[in-house]
């Protein structure tokens, strides 16, 4: 009786439930895709074409591109999304880097509870922040007119809330990833005379350089599809980033019923993210793994 039960667990935990979880998986990565594929294909569409037959592959015509362009203004609103995106990773890599190589390194005990603090923030969603965030960027714009400079950019109030909203996800990646790193390397360098900000900067960031990878490319996905808090912090629309923009090209071209033109903007969305994604896919995955190992 205990080795059919053995037997019984043994094919279960070794065989069927591994081998459905990976058809699962394979079949949820063959949808996506899929159903990318379509979405490309279907930019190079008539709209007629896609009405009359969606799953076809006729009536090719790229002219949707260059009105999905215009109608919404991608040219200006493709240089918001890529100064907010990298300012706002500039300003997380500076701030985590240093953050997270303390909190590695640190022997104090505080260090373990900051980093549970900064994994806790890793389950607060932006939708509960949302209304303090967008209340304290209003009073901050007020004060910066009011009493300041006269003027404010409220995409400065969106690079400094994504910043902090991405804190916890890259210092926590960071200080594991840091973690599997051999102390020896601060050693030899502290015996070349070399001190702790030194020993930083020139030793320990270059070796990091697949964990700084892994989190600069996820955060940039991040930040460039974000569209809940540029809806909500930016008021005017010639500031708009390109999630923002489509949301503007959808209200439009639904009552032009260009679908060609909306599948357009969509790819010219989703295209960078997608290469870059494909382009580090390797370094990310060995980002990830190495700093999983202690």
């Amino acid at each position: 009786m205990k080795t059919q039960l053995r037997t019984v667990r043994r094919f279960f935990g070794d065989l069927a439930v591994p081998g459905a979880v990976k058809v699962l998986l394979w079949a949820v990565a063959a949808f996506n895709v899929l159903l990318l594929a379509w979405t490309f294909l279907s930019s190079a569409r008539t709209s007629r074409a896609l009405w009359s037959s969606p799953l076809g592959v006729g009536g090719l015509d790229l002219s949707g591109y260059a009105r999905a362009w215009h109608a919404a203004d991608f040219a200006g609103m493709l240089l918001n999304t890529v100064v907010v995106v990298g300012v706002s990773l500039a300003g997380i890599l500076l701030v985590a880097t240093p953050a997270a190589y303390m909190l590695a390194r640190s022997s104090r005990r505080s260090a373990g509870p900051t980093l549970t603090y900064f994994a806790a923030g890793l389950a607060l969603p932006v939708q509960a922040v949302l209304i303090p965030y967008q209340t304290l960027a209003s009073s901050v714009s007020q004060f910066m007119v009011d009493w300041v400079t006269g003027w404010w950019d409220d995409r400065i109030s969106l690079v400094v809330v994504d910043v902090a909203m991405s804190l916890p996800f890259t210092v926590f990646v960071l200080t594991g990833y840091f973690r599997s790193l051999p102390a020896e390397l601060e050693e030899a360098a502290a015996l070349d005379g070399a001190g702790p900000v030194r020993t930083f900067w020139t030793v320990m960031v270059p070796v990091a350089r697949p964990g700084l990878t892994t989190v600069t490319v996820l955060n940039a996905i991040g930040l460039w599809n974000e569209f809940l808090l540029v809806s909500v912090m930016v008021h005017d629309p010639a500031k708009f980033t390109l999630p923002a923009a489509l949301n503007q090209l959808s209200s439009t071209m639904q009552y032009t019923s260009d679908w060609g033109g909306l599948f357009a903007g969509v790819t010219i969305l989703v295209a960078p993210m997608v290469a870059l994604f494909f382009w580090c896919g390797r370094r990310i995955m060995d980002g990830m793994t190495l700093g999983a190992t202690k």
